[in-house]
């Protein structure tokens, strides 16, 4: 095996409220409390365990996604006028999806002033 992330720390001003906003955008659940942490399980490999004992330092998370998996944010995206994303950081959040790579991306802005960006095919570098 070569080296593979294990899991991240996420700082969050409420661990439970930005760990159900991650996993609401991704489709996925919130797990059992581990500790200070709410987990949430991206994959079998990677875990964003989400923490409230620090002040929060906004962050970017960056994932490669399938276009399914694409297509679910986006309709997640616009049914909710609240959540701010975008194309990019020079367009700021103006609802529009970018094509870095040949595939589609979309930066996400949560409530703690983390950006996720979810794209299709590797953007380059």
């Amino acid at each position: 095996m070569g080296i593979v992330m294990n899991h991240l720390i996420v700082p969050a001003a409420d661990r439970n409220e930005a760990a159900a906003f991650f996993a609401d955008l991704l489709g996925l659940r919130v797990g059992s409390p581990a500790g200070p942490f709410a987990p949430v399980r991206v994959n079998d490999d990677l875990t964003l365990d989400f923490d409230d004992r620090h002040r929060p330092q906004p962050g970017h998370y960056a994932f490669l996604v399938d276009d399914d998996t694409f297509d679910a944010v986006m309709e997640r995206l616009g049914s909710n006028p609240t959540i701010e994303y975008g194309a990019g950081p020079m367009n700021g959040w103006d609802r529009e999806i970018n094509h870095l790579g040949g595939g589609r991306g979309v930066y996400v802005r949560d409530p703690n002033g983390h950006s996720y960006e979810l794209f299709t095919a590797v953007p380059p570098a």
